[in-house]
């Protein structure tokens, strides 16, 4: 059962979790560290966060990873990454990963057949281009059909057409569809991939997952007794937590760093 998380009281579960010896936080980008932008590039983290993301990547045995949905060179861009953060990627739903002080890693297979991405690109941009509002994002393993700025109808008929081009071309891609955008993805990687990864790098004793979508319910939904799932906005869920904002989970964090703090620094 999904709870809601109340600043104003303890609660045990984050309290336990702000304990664990080694612990990973990770964090969905768009809508959970950032608000929802209708121009998907200019999405950024809010101050908020990245401040309680310094503070938490600068404690003894505590990492904290961006897991999204974006091909990392759009996470990269959009997350402000630098060569020197000290904070992990795992793009592409969690086919593709950055670590510190390693940088890239060869986690995923080699891309998809030379040429397959870019013909796919080039059949949907017209579609796209015909319904108002719709836009093509290329990804590394295929590609996202954004619709922030389109009417429920214009979307619908782009994902109708979107569904039938890729169905005929790619029918053993992966299918994803989240708030405002559907994916497909010649990966079968999900975020529940990406914890595993995470917790085998670190060494986490514990993870903390926040999202706010129905992909990052991949994760939440593998997620073990000794770590916390926290759901950001409305939605089945899986997660112990819920909160309403991005801005909740900028609070949550400052918890956490100074539950964590208290007994790690």
């Amino acid at each position: 059962m999904t709870r809601s998380w109340n600043r104003e009281t303890a609660d045990e579960a984050l309290t336990a979790i702000a304990r664990t010896e080694r612990l990973v936080v990770a964090l969905d980008f768009d809508g959970t560290a950032s608000p929802l932008v209708l121009d998907p590039m200019a999405a950024r983290a809010l101050p908020e966060v990245k401040i309680q993301v310094e503070r938490l990547a600068a404690l003894p045995d505590t990492f904290v990873a961006y897991v999204s949905g974006r091909s990392m060179n759009d996470l990269r861009v959009i997350a402000e990454h630098t060569d020197d953060s000290a904070i992990a990627l795992a793009g592409s739903h969690g086919a593709q990963y950055w670590f510190p002080g390693r940088g890239e890693a060869d986690i995923a297979d080699a891309l998809v057949e030379d040429g397959a991405r870019e013909s796919l690109w080039a059949a949907a941009q017209p579609i796209v281009d015909r319904h108002e509002g719709a836009q093509l994002e290329p990804k590394t393993f295929g590609m996202g059909i954004h619709t922030r700025r389109a009417t429920p109808e214009a979307e619908a008929a782009a994902f109708a057409e979107v569904d039938a081009l890729v169905a005929e071309r790619f029918p053993h891609w992966r299918r994803r569809a989240g708030h405002r955008v559907l994916e497909f993805s010649s990966r079968v990687e999900g975020k529940d991939a990406a914890m595993t990864v995470l917790r085998e790098h670190f060494d986490a004793t514990g993870i903390l997952f926040a999202g706010d979508d129905v992909t990052d319910e991949d994760a939440m939904q593998v997620l073990g007794a000794k770590d916390l799932g926290v759901r950001v906005g409305a939605g089945e869920s899986s997660a112990v937590l819920r909160v309403d904002t991005p801005q909740d989970i900028a609070a949550l964090l400052e918890v956490l760093a100074s539950e964590r703090s208290s007994v790690r620094e």
